[in-house]
């Protein structure tokens, strides 16, 4: 299937609470620049034109989602997430076409851009399994004992921080996270999933200004790279 008739859909879980970041609210509606950062998420993804769907998968007791100005666009949908990220991913998914391709994105990523998702969409050709986008490591790396002390350093070659999104066939990643919640695997992202099945992802490079917000130092660097993605647009 070429790039152009291929049916792409995006999975948001929202359902977390980020008490890291000890805010009053969700982290995801923590304000950044102009808006909160879920709502720079989720622009990035309903304006990309090749993604016809965008599930975000929320908190039961969820009172923010309703008030952002993203909530009444066309191509987005809701569902109840679950404890876990795999269980709020999993939900989203049975809403999802079973062969379509999914991007599964942190809601905490406001720094996306539409290249990098080009370039994830663009690599099954390469990756017919499915990939993800990461970033090489570029410190060195120290593991520790438990009280601290460094007992080895680690060699950074080959070495990579998963980002997201994480691009895979709905119908394989729908039965992998289902197989594996049963059997009690830890589930830290979808690649651990595939990964669980036998399968191996892909990885293809992606910006490094993709960060995660999940400490409060983050919001102030997150906000330096929102700036400057919007003057490269």
């Amino acid at each position: 299937m070429s790039q152009s008739t291929k049916q792409v859909i995006a999975v948001v879980p929202a359902a977390g609470i980020g008490s890291r970041m000890g805010a009053e609210r969700p982290k995801q509606y923590l304000q950044l620049n102009e808006q909160c950062i879920l709502g720079h998420t989720l622009d990035c993804l309903l304006t990309h034109p090749q993604i016809s769907t965008v599930i975000v998968a929320l908190n039961p007791s969820d009172e923010y989602f309703a008030q952002l100005p993203q909530a009444s666009n066309a191509k987005l949908v809701t569902v109840i997430g679950g404890g876990e990220r795999a269980d709020s991913v999993l939900a989203a998914l049975k809403l999802a076409d079973e062969h379509s391709w999914v991007l599964v994105h942190d809601a905490a990523r406001p720094c996306l851009s539409h290249h990098d998702i080009d370039k994830l969409i663009a690599s099954d050709s390469m990756f017919p399994q499915g990939a993800i986008l990461g970033s090489p490591v570029r410190d060195t790396m120290k593991r520790t004992e438990v009280n601290g002390e460094i007992s080895d350093t680690v060699c950074r070659e080959q070495l990579w921080h998963a980002l997201t999104p994480q691009y895979f066939p709905v119908r394989e990643l729908k039965n992998n996270l289902s197989a594996a919640l049963v059997e009690g695997a830890l589930i830290t992202d979808e690649a651990s999933a595939m990964q669980w099945a036998g399968i191996k992802p892909g990885i293809v490079r992606g910006r490094a200004d993709n960060i995660k917000v999940t400490h409060p130092d983050d919001l102030q660097l997150a906000s330096l790279f929102l700036d400057n993605l919007n003057r490269q647009v």
